[in-house]
């Protein structure tokens, strides 16, 4: 193998990118709204308790949120998809439509 070889090899593979966990907080979203502008893209996230809460409509309360430029939004989207298809291969498809995945329960038998 040559030098130059070597070097595109070199020049072709990921350079780990060292991350820094310290402060970083976890947050549960099952809503979400997608905004911006012609440069960036805006995120918000949210829970939606409608489901979890009966008895009227309740506003989602948006609790935090990513604003990216559209490069570093087609590599989140991109990241996503290849996520998804791994899951979906490993576990079956990801049904997103809430209707289709509610089990209604069976009919009693007759004659009771």
């Amino acid at each position: 193998m040559t030098e130059e070889t070597k070097a595109a090899d070199t020049a072709q593979q990921p350079m780990p990118i060292p991350v820094d966990t310290a402060d970083m907080t976890s947050l549960y979203a099952n809503f979400f709204r997608v905004t911006g502008t012609p440069e960036e893209l805006v995120l918000d996230f949210g829970l939606n308790t409608q489901l979890m809460q009966p008895g009227g409509p309740e506003s989602v309360k948006l609790n935090q949120r990513l604003v990216m430029s559209f490069y570093t939004a087609k590599r989140l989207l991109n990241a996503l998809s290849w996520a998804v298809n791994r899951h979906e291969s490993t576990f079956g498809m990801v049904e997103t439509d809430f209707q289709k995945r509610m089990r209604t329960p069976p009919p009693p038998p007759a004659g009771r």
